[in-house]
């Protein structure tokens, strides 16, 4: 079984992996990228981190005595009308990462038990997190893939290079066994 701690110290740090994987991907743009978006129904980097500073702040505000979809987040505007520069868009980016971690690190282990409610809905604090894993991963990947569409070539890859798999193998387990 997994300890409670542990579980927390893993979870922060993959939650820490898929916010640098976010910029990363946005710093290889250049600013009028950020608003960029295929077609009328998609939506650019800048509508995604609107999105996903809005979930961040309103799941995890308060999160023991209040719902996790405050009565003042508005999530529909959050795809309407995106950051007008950079600057706004990473300060959204920072201020939801921000509360995810402020929470997640004042978690105690024997908080992981406790029920939250999310839209009425109640949930343990394990299935608040997994649920919020996997929704700010699938945006991240949005990103990514939008970010990689605009650099096309000029991409440079955040994990393992196209035909590259042997040589990344072979370099991680010469570093494991010197």
């Amino acid at each position: 079984m997994v300890n409670a701690q542990h579980f927390l110290d893993v979870i922060i740090a993959d939650f820490r992996a898929t916010k640098q994987l976010g910029e990363r991907a946005m710093a290889q743009l250049r600013d009028d990228e950020m608003d960029w978006s295929p077609d009328g129904e998609s939506n650019s980097i800048a509508i995604i981190v609107k999105h996903l500073s809005g979930n961040m702040i309103s799941r995890w505000t308060d999160i023991f005595t209040t719902d996790g979809e405050k009565p003042d987040r508005n999530r529909d505007t959050e795809f309407e009308g995106a950051a007008s520069s950079r600057a706004e868009v990473m300060e959204q980016w920072e201020r939801g990462w921000g509360k995810l971690m402020e929470t997640l690190e004042s978690l105690r282990p024997e908080d992981l038990e406790r029920t939250i409610l999310i839209r009425g809905q109640g949930h343990t604090v394990v299935q608040a997190i997994i649920r919020q894993t996997s929704h700010y991963a699938y945006h991240v990947g949005q990103m990514v893939f939008l970010a990689k569409h605009l650099r096309s070539e000029g991409w440079q890859t955040l994990s393992v290079a196209k035909g590259k798999s042997e040589e990344f193998n072979r370099q991680m387990l010469a570093s494991k066994n010197p």
